[in-house]
């Protein structure tokens, strides 16, 4: 086992004794032959841990713990403690690679060298229909993946896949691996990756199936809330792209907008208010003027939150900073 070539695979598991098997017998059967998986078995009650020892049996490349603490940040902690390869990624324990997604990701890595993180494109599965949401998630994604612009999208949404990602250990360090306690822990890693300046790798083949259903993490677990998105967002802008020397204006006066509003006025931090509502328009909320679009060309200097998630409405947004010349992630910012 070559550590310089050795590809560390990271997996929490908790409760996918019914999709565990089809998870690791992608992993197994990869082109790819020089990885190690470190999984770590996160207290479940189901079958999870026999059917990972049935494994590991079987393949001294598996290697199964229990996790000494709770959650899954503990859990990737641990297993990063145990890994030894130069390529760190991590797996979902309910999903599928495709059978070349650890010799693609290499090999792009490879390719580009430090400094760099791979991707690959993703694809949503499930045994009930698809909703809205994921669709145009995936649509969203997998542009940026493509092009290798995911960085421009990281105040939208969590623009790494966090199960389709890899990179060099001495990046993933300098990243500060899984150190810090913030969820949700792939988004801030997301933010970390960004704020490094680790460049995203095009990528155009299919290498991650994303499994959907009701009780996946991401839909119960309240770490990954839609508040506790908006939360990180908030503190990522502040630390790294928030310019105190220009304007700083909210647009959009919905949930979001009240909720950034109000945690900015927590922090003291002055800004412009501005939505398209006529019933809100020159009223107070949190004691902020609402003010109309117009009263933009008032504002000089000025950095941008957006709130505002109807589409149209953000192509125009777009259309209107293009005008003045103005760049995203620099003078405005898409929070949804």
């Amino acid at each position: 086992m070559n550590k310089n070539t050795l590809i560390s695979i990271l997996m929490p598991v908790k409760n996918t004794e019914l999709f565990l098997k089809e998870c690791l017998n992608s992993i197994v059967n990869q082109t790819e032959t020089n990885w190690e998986l470190i999984v770590i078995d996160d207290y479940s009650t189901d079958n999870s841990f026999l059917i990972l020892r049935e494994y590991a049996l079987k393949d001294k490349r598996i290697r199964v713990f229990k996790n000494s603490e709770n959650g899954i940040i503990e859990a990737l902690r641990l297993a990063y403690s145990k890994s030894k390869g130069n390529f760190i990624t991590r797996m979902d324990s309910d999903d599928k690679m495709s059978l070349d997604k650890l010799e693609v990701l290499k090999s792009n890595l490879l390719k580009s060298g430090s400094g760099h993180i791979a991707l690959g494109l993703v694809k949503y599965f499930s045994e009930k229909e698809l909703g809205d949401g994921f669709k145009n998630y995936e649509r969203w994604l997998n542009g940026l993946i493509s092009t290798g612009t995911n960085f421009e999208g990281i105040y939208k949404e969590c623009a790494i896949p966090s199960p389709c990602w890899m990179v060099f250990r001495k990046d993933f360090e300098l990243s500060e691996a899984f150190n810090p306690n913030y969820y949700p822990e792939d988004y801030d890693l997301a933010f970390r990756f960004y704020k490094n300046e680790l460049k995203p790798i095009a990528c155009s083949k299919i290498l991650h199936f994303w499994r959907d259903y009701a009780t996946r993490t991401s839909r119960t677990d309240p770490y990954y809330a839609d508040y506790t998105f908006l939360e990180i967002k908030l503190k990522y802008f502040l630390d790294l792209d928030f310019d105190k020397n220009k304007k700083l204006v909210i647009w959009g006066a919905g949930n979001k907008g009240k909720n950034i509003a109000k945690k900015l006025l927590e922090k003291n931090i002055n800004f412009y208010w501005i939505c398209d509502n006529p019933k809100k328009i020159g009223k107070h909320i949190y004691e902020q003027e609402m003010l109309p679009f117009t009263a933009l060309k008032h504002i000089k200097n000025s950095q941008s939150i957006i709130t505002v998630a109807n589409s149209t409405a953000q192509e125009k947004i777009i259309y209107y900073f293009d005008k003045l010349n103005y760049r995203v992630n620099r003078d405005y910012f898409f929070f949804c």
